[in-house]
């Protein structure tokens, strides 16, 4: 932790020049004399650092140093560049295409064209729809970057239908999926829309003020809470394992005796009926007895009505 905590001081000092060891001390969660010693380490390794004491003082690093040439393997250049490419083909920020640039004109020309294109690909979008995706998310970044509120049109998990009027502050991605945390000034609190669940999205004319906020404040586990779960044991026929995979994890599927079982904890809602249904059969549940009744019932209903 601590080296890590180093590291982090130097390339913010690279990035700002000057900082008090109190912002260091509150960013990081450590006391004012723990960012001292690091300092002092970072000192003895070379890195020239002046350290003024007192209320108008401060941590200022000279402004000619720089990394040294060979800070970067080839490699780490290498996956830096597809990380920073990867990124900037979903989110069209100026600052990671500036960076990327910038980590480019240091490579020889010769490693140049293995990084440019990338071997890292980022999609939050649809297998359909073309460009909306794209659009929604621009229209979502450039809010964040220059605090611009926005009215959207949103369908919830649920089907229900709004419209809100939201302060984006931050976009997330989990799991593969891109989302905006914002003030959403309908429910009058901080939410987390999936912006492949927004229909559309436009720019009132209004601008917000950020309060400060840190990683601590946002609820990442966002997407279900722990009481909405339900530990769900099912059987797997083999010609449907490939799909199951996909959607409950290939970590979750273990044999068993001569079948294949997954034991995993997943939403039990109407939702989870239908998605176990549209296996046809090859998904069966084992328990709890409350959802098989259900499947079954569905099932039923569904053979009547054919």
């Amino acid at each position: 932790m601590k080296y890590n905590i180093m590291f982090k001081i130097l390339m913010l000092l690279l990035q700002k020049r000057k900082i008090t060891a109190a912002e260091l001390a509150r960013r990081y969660e450590v006391s004012v004399r723990s960012i001292y010693r690091y300092v002092d380490e970072l000192i003895i390794c070379g890195v020239p650092i002046d350290v003024e004491r007192g209320r108008y003082g401060g941590l200022t690093i000279a402004d000619t140093y720089r990394l040294p040439t060979g800070f970067f393997t080839r490699e780490e250049f290498s996956a830096t560049i597809n990380a920073l490419e990867a990124m900037s083909s979903q989110i069209s920020d100026e600052n990671l295409v500036s960076a990327r640039e910038k980590l480019e004109s240091k490579q020889k020309s010769a490693e140049k064209e293995a990084s440019v294109c990338g071997n890292i690909i980022i999609d939050g979008g649809a297998w359909t729809g073309g460009n909306r995706f794209s659009d929604k998310m621009k229209v979502c970044e450039q809010a964040v970057n220059e605090c611009k509120r926005l009215s959207i049109d949103y369908i919830s998990r649920g089907g229900e239908h709004s419209k809100r009027v939201i302060d984006p502050y931050v976009l997330i991605f989990k799991q593969n999926v891109w989302y905006v945390w914002a003030y959403c000034h309908t429910k009058q609190s901080f939410r987390t829309f999936k912006i492949g669940r927004i229909r559309s999205a436009k720019f009132t004319g209004a601008e917000f003020t950020k309060k400060d906020f840190t990683r601590r404040d946002i609820d990442l586990n966002f997407s279900r809470n722990a009481e909405e779960l339900t530990e769900v044991t099912l059987e797997i026929e083999k010609s449907s394992l490939a799909d199951a995979e996909e959607w409950i994890g290939v970590d979750n599927i273990e044999p068993c005796g001569g079948a294949l079982v997954a034991r995993v904890f997943l939403p039990d809602d109407n939702s989870l009926v239908n998605k176990i249904l549209s296996y046809g059969g090859a998904v069966k549940v084992v328990s709890p007895p409350g959802l098989k009744q259900r499947v079954k019932a569905a099932a039923k209903k569904i053979a009547e009505e054919i």
